[in-house]
């Protein structure tokens, strides 16, 4: 098993909601600033100068960004380049990230699916042109895909079927996974190989961990039994964290304790636990990987400085050694006071005084 370490003790990281990027910097995340390679690098400049200019005290952000050669933006969370390729249509919004449309295949479409040429498919067919062509320019690329997750994409052509047919068309759903498992193992080693990074579009902590592990995303595994999770989903996963070192998953549910001693079944060396999980027992039963502690986005919106350094304050007491252990808070809401965050940060400085 991989072992990775972070670039100081506690690491954080700010992932902001595009309606912030909106109101605050004025960026649209209309198609093109995905697809488009001059907004991307365009962009790119005005957000780490945004984070510097805002949040430098926090460590965030840049004084004076260069252009670099970025495929995938560094600063916000989301995926669609998964289900757009099996087919989705994706609705790109101004101050939304972008959202793939539910197809709802019959059953006898998802039998019929093989596996297919996915470099030569929209949007990968033009993201490996820009790469062509930046990495000619500048000499490199920076930046990869959010590769989404096994239940995550499979509901986009499923529907609500797919948890019914886990008992009654169960080797459907089987390989149905697998295909998309294999999809997100070509795609994501590819993006690796040409950028050096696999899922920093998952989680911006990714960036500070050595050697950067690829982020599994498994936001829909609350939804299911730890039962179902080990019959229908474990044995795909087993497979991918063979060939997508170092392996680790972004649970986003409030339930991550239900399913860690079935994440203990990989050779996981990082998990995300989502607010509302027991970080205790998740350090129980899963006592040597790297656990990102996430806050709330929505407490981050609606509560007090006092109530965010509690918030904080408890969640690192709770998951005892602090050692592998680092904090985020995804998706933060326009209108989420500065305060806020200063509190949050004024705990875990005062916790890598401890640990220093």
């Amino acid at each position: 098993m991989n072992v990775i370490t972070a670039d100081t003790f506690l690491p954080l990281e700010l992932v902001f909601n595009p309606n912030w990027w909106q109101h605050t910097a004025g960026i649209s995340f209309e198609e093109s600033f995905y697809l488009d390679a001059e907004t991307r690098i365009h962009n790119d400049v005005i957000m780490r100068r945004t984070l510097h200019q805002r949040y430098r005290d926090l460590g965030l952000g840049e004084a004076d960004p260069q252009p670099r050669p970025v495929i995938g933006s560094l600063h916000v969370a989301g995926g669609f380049v998964i289900p757009a390729l099996l087919g989705a249509h994706i609705r790109f919004e101004a101050a939304a990230a972008p959202q793939p449309e539910p197809v709802h295949w019959t059953g006898a479409e998802i039998d019929a699916l093989q596996p297919f040429d996915w470099k030569n498919r929209w949007p990968l067919k033009q993201l490996i042109a820009d790469m062509d062509r930046l990495e000619a320019q500048y000499g490199y690329v920076v930046g990869d895909l959010n590769t989404d997750g096994l239940l995550n994409a499979a509901y986009h052509f499923y529907g609500q079927e797919l948890f019914t047919d886990f008992y009654q068309a169960p080797d459907r759903v089987r390989r149905f996974l697998g295909l998309i498992g294999e999809l997100i193992a070509a795609v994501a080693s590819y993006i690796h190989g040409r950028t050096g990074s696999y899922s920093i579009a998952v989680n911006r902590l990714a960036a500070h961990l050595t050697p950067t592990p690829f982020l599994h995303a498994n936001c829909s595994v609350q939804m299911i039994s730890p039962k179902s999770y080990r019959e229908m989903q474990l044995p795909i996963e087993q497979q991918l964290a063979e060939r997508l070192q170092p392996f680790g998953i972004h649970h986003c549910g409030d339930n991550l304790q239900r399913v860690a001693a079935e994440y203990a079944r990989l050779p996981l060396v990082y998990v995300e636990a989502g607010w509302g999980s027991d970080v205790a027992r998740v350090r129980e039963a899963l006592p040597d990987v790297f656990l990102n502690l996430r806050l709330s986005p929505i407490r981050m919106l609606q509560c007090t400085p006092q109530e965010i350094a509690h918030d904080t304050e408890r969640l690192l007491q709770a998951t005892g050694p602090l050692e592998q252990v680092g904090v985020c808070c995804v998706n933060l809401d326009h209108g989420t006071p500065d305060e806020n965050l200063f509190a949050m940060f004024e705990v875990i400085q005062r916790y890598r005084k401890y640990g220093a």
